[in-house]
């Protein structure tokens, strides 16, 4: 044995949590996400990306932020309780999801959208990947993978 946990021990689910730090961690990384957005934004428009652009106004990017953090959470518990093996799902999911959220950000490219531009388009990109790691970290804390 040598300090070694038990078999028995070590495949057992997680301990269940609470409902209250499932939103408290929500709330966290709904806050971490938006901190981090504030930063990209920042960023960009001190690299020269245009004040007119509003996506980059934080009324604009922090609702969207908090709604896709809980709405990711869904998704999470979701695959959580369905799937067979959801750390194998989700390992290639997110990804596939952050990639698909791109797609709005480039069509503003060519759109008539005022203070668009590569660097703009870029940054929101960049949000977007925020946002996954703020909330993947968080979910894989509260709403852990059991594997089956």
């Amino acid at each position: 044995m040598s300090g070694s946990v038990p078999e028995a021990v070590s495949s057992a689910p997680p301990a269940p949590r609470s409902r209250a730090l499932t939103v408290v961690a929500g709330l966290l990384a709904a806050a971490v996400a938006v901190l981090g957005n504030v930063v990209v934004a920042v960023l960009a428009h001190a690299a020269g990306a245009s004040d007119d652009f509003d996506p980059l106004h934080v009324s604009a990017y922090a609702p969207l932020t908090v709604f896709g953090v809980v709405l990711g959470a869904i998704g999470w518990a979701v695959v959580r309780r369905v799937a067979k093996n959801p750390a194998g799902l989700l390992r290639w999911l997110v990804p596939v999801l952050v990639v698909a959220s791109f797609a709005p950000d480039l069509s503003l490219l060519g759109g008539g959208t005022p203070g668009r531009g590569p660097l703009a388009v870029a940054a929101l990109m960049v949000m977007h990947v925020v946002v996954a790691v703020a909330a993947v970290t968080a979910y894989r804390r509260v709403l852990p993978l059991t594997a089956r």
